[in-house]
């Protein structure tokens, strides 16, 4: 009677704890934006690689699910106004094109004040990524803005010219109004004449289209999403090198308030996206070119000549760049220094030393 008893009570017990509701699945809401539109290389793998990782992740423990709400292409925000609208928490998440801002985000130009050393996005968004890590400068300016930085985006292989008459020096852009984004305007500060125009990618068809411009600075794979050999049909392939100009940041309150373990998978995934979408950069970048011909365009070759010319005819804006991180009390000069040492170390060495006063 005994035996049979206490056996009764153990399948009490097991049938009481299988009875037992399993740990609820907690969800977490996240709002993403971007001005630019899905086509757009970085959003597009956004929505293709960062969102269906992060669930993966999320769904190996079970204990959290996101509810993601995505706004791209002027929804909620303009491509320049990422910065403010994540600030502000009209989105949670976002994808800030940082070349828009660089009085508020002054060390995100570490590359773009660096340009003919390397034509390359993964060994950039590794190189900047790196650097953001080990001095806090970066982080610094984006908690000025309410912003956690997760990580640094490259998604261009290298600037070129592409412009609306034939060209195939330097000297061929004396005179011209060339577009450009941000730092790269300060590279048409050693041609002579030449007047750089503020625009974003969005823009830049239309305006050579109605002639406000003769040239755009941009790179093959956008000149192929934006169909710009419709309007400016030669580049010159001087490459300018590759530019950190996307950062995805997060809302420092909503921040705040994220389980720790969705955190960690945010900080991760992020990372595994920076180089996913640079080597997707580099990998579009040939066939990119291809089609740029194959939509009617003509590339040619600018000399090695012309490109230290060029170089060493610009303003030293790397220095420039250093000084301004230095007066701000973060410490531009190893900044700059530790970052063109990391390029070295992976093969990429400049036409120009920047680091020389």
């Amino acid at each position: 009677m005994k035996k049979r008893a206490k056996f009764s009570l153990i399948g009490a017990a097991l049938g009481a704890m299988m009875a037992l509701p399993a740990a609820a699945q907690e969800t977490v809401s996240a709002v993403v934006i971007d001005g630019y539109p899905d086509r757009a290389l970085w959003v597009k793998e956004f929505s293709n690689f960062f969102i269906p990782e992060v669930d993966r992740r999320l769904a190996e423990s079970g204990a959290y699910k996101m509810n993601w709400q995505e706004n791209y292409g002027g929804s909620i925000v303009k491509p320049k106004g990422v910065l403010e609208g994540v600030q502000l928490g009209l989105g949670d998440i976002g994808i800030v094109t940082t070349i828009f801002h660089s009085s508020k985000l002054p060390s995100q130009g570490i590359s773009g004040s660096t340009p003919f050393v390397a034509s390359d996005a993964r060994a950039v968004a590794k190189a900047v990524d790196e650097i953001a890590r080990e001095y806090p400068a970066m982080q610094n300016e984006f908690a000025a803005q309410n912003q956690v930085y997760l990580a640094t985006g490259v998604v261009l292989d290298t600037y070129q010219v592409f412009c609306s008459a034939e060209v195939s020096s330097v000297a061929d852009l004396e005179g011209r109004k060339i577009a450009g984004a941000g730092l790269n305007l300060r590279y048409l500060e050693g041609i002579k004449d030449a007047a750089g125009v503020r625009g974003g990618l969005t823009d830049f068809y239309n305006m050579v289209q109605t002639g406000l411009v003769d040239c755009a600075m941009l790179w093959p794979e956008a000149a192929k999403t934006f169909k710009i050999a419709e309007v400016a049909p030669y580049m010159l392939r001087a490459d300018l090198g590759a530019v950190n100009s996307k950062t995805v940041t997060v809302n420092a309150d909503y921040w705040a308030k994220l389980p720790d373990d969705v955190k960690d998978v945010l900080k991760a995934v992020a990372i595994d996206y920076r180089d996913h979408v640079a080597g997707i950069a580099m990998d579009r970048a040939a066939a990119s070119r291809d089609a740029y011909v194959a939509a009617g365009g003509t590339i040619v070759e600018l000399s090695d000549e012309d490109r230290a010319a060029w170089a060493n005819a610009m303003p030293n804006v790397a220095q420039e760049w250093a000084t301004t991180l230095n007066d701000n009390g973060e410490a531009g000069t190893d900044m700059l220094a530790a970052y063109l040492g990391k390029l070295e170390a992976a093969g990429y060495t400049g036409v120009r030393d920047w680091t020389a006063e």
